[in-house]
């Protein structure tokens, strides 16, 4: 009768206890399933759309610019890159952030005569000033060396003088740290090398200075004071002893003065007299590799030239009135020197004589009080260029 009974439908203990791992091995299976969707979807997951920066807008007088398609300026991208910008995670030893060479009351440069790298370490050349780097240049460093400023924005820290970091070892470190990750998918979808240069670059395009007294004067704010009127014609002007035109001759090789140099090729790479023939440095030689680039270096920006000081790219001068007291009187000749060098002169006819500008002194201090209107304050100070640390100490 029971053997019946079970054969027709009841189950024996083995019978259920198999049933049981049966279904509990299904609904395992549905879950692991389940869980490798959710995670699918969570990785596969596509970042916000970032956002313009609000704020933006470019001064009419400074030109046309562009931005690479690939790295548009997004508010996200900006931020990102404002907060690596003063980190000291980008070196090897977490010592040194890019704010170390560039200071933001210093119009990011240093205050040093060549900047100074890991382990206090000397470098070849001057920290240049990063201020307006939107319209130009399509080369940086003094000689030259990068193409791009997303190029730029990674040498300092894989150079084994400067911050020793390897990039392999930045990105999993970045990826480890609790805000980045979401900073990066915001901004650019992932942490990588690629876009620690693109948001740093971000960054530096965004370093806008335009509210110097100058560009109040080219606003039709304010007018100069009768000195600086008078320094700003010296500068513009080339001078010409046959029609008795005196100037300073600045303008010839620093035409966009007010931005961050040329934006073309090799233009604004010259040889400006510093050195003889026997002493003069490789510059963009170093990177064409042509003897006649010998002694070229890059013409820097002249905005917020007055507290951007050493001057040149080997710091050789410490204040404005020893560099135009290098242009008035102590040009060195060598065979690559500019013939905007050589030929200007306000006392000399012949231009293969000249060794400088022969200005008087007061034309000297009038072309130094104009440079001086080239001071942006709020550039200096402005809190969106500061570090993002303070703030969140504050």
């Amino acid at each position: 009768m029971s053997k019946g009974f079970l054969a027709q439908g009841s189950f024996t203990t083995t019978e259920k206890r198999q049933n049981i791992k049966m279904k509990l091995g299904i609904a395992g299976l549905c879950l692991a399933i389940f869980i490798a969707l959710l995670s699918a979807f969570w990785i596969s997951r596509s970042p916000p759309v970032p956002t313009a920066i609000a704020d933006f807008k470019a001064p009419f007088v400074f030109g046309r610019f562009s931005i690479p398609e690939d790295n548009p300026l997004t508010e996200e991208a900006f931020q990102l890159g404002r907060r690596l910008f003063y980190d000291p995670m980008l070196s090897g030893d977490n010592s040194m952030s890019c704010a170390t060479c560039h200071q933001q009351e210093r119009a990011f440069t240093d205050g040093q005569p060549v900047a100074l790298g890991h382990g206090g370490k000397e470098l070849a050349f001057n920290s240049m000033s990063l201020a307006n780097l939107l319209w130009g240049p399509r080369r940086f460093f003094w000689d030259g060396r990068s193409p791009t400023l997303e190029h730029q924005a990674l040498q300092p820290l894989i150079n084994p003088d400067e911050m020793q970091q390897p990039l392999d070892e930045l990105v999993r470190e970045l990826k480890s740290a609790p805000e980045y990750p979401e900073m990066f998918w915001k901004a650019y979808g992932e942490v990588s090398e690629e876009n620690v240069a693109r948001a740093l670059a971000t960054f530096m395009r965004m370093l806008i200075s335009a509210n110097s007294k100058y560009d109040r004067y080219l606003r039709g704010e304010l007018r100069l004071s009768p000195q600086e009127e008078h320094g700003r014609k010296l500068f513009m002007a080339h001078p010409d002893v046959k029609v008795s035109l005196r100037g300073g001759n600045c303008i010839d090789c620093h035409s966009q003065f007010v931005t961050a140099g040329f934006s073309d090729g090799w233009d604004g790479f010259i040889n400006n007299g510093l050195d003889a023939e026997q002493n003069l440095g490789r510059g963009l030689e170093a990177v064409t590799g042509d003897i006649l680039d010998r002694g070229k270096f890059k013409t820097p920006t002249l905005r917020n030239i007055a507290v951007t000081g050493p001057y040149m790219h080997d710091g050789r001068f410490a204040t404005l009135s020893e560099v135009l007291t290098h242009y008035n009187s102590g040009i060195q000749f060598s065979d690559t020197l500019s013939p905007l060098i050589l030929e200007a002169d306000n006392t000399v006819v012949d231009p293969i004589a000249a060794h400088g500008l022969g200005l008087a002194p007061k034309e000297v201090d009038a072309i130094i009080a104009f440079l001086h209107t080239l001071t942006d304050e709020a550039f200096l100070t402005e809190p969106k260029f500061s570090s993002p640390f303070e703030e969140e100490t504050q």
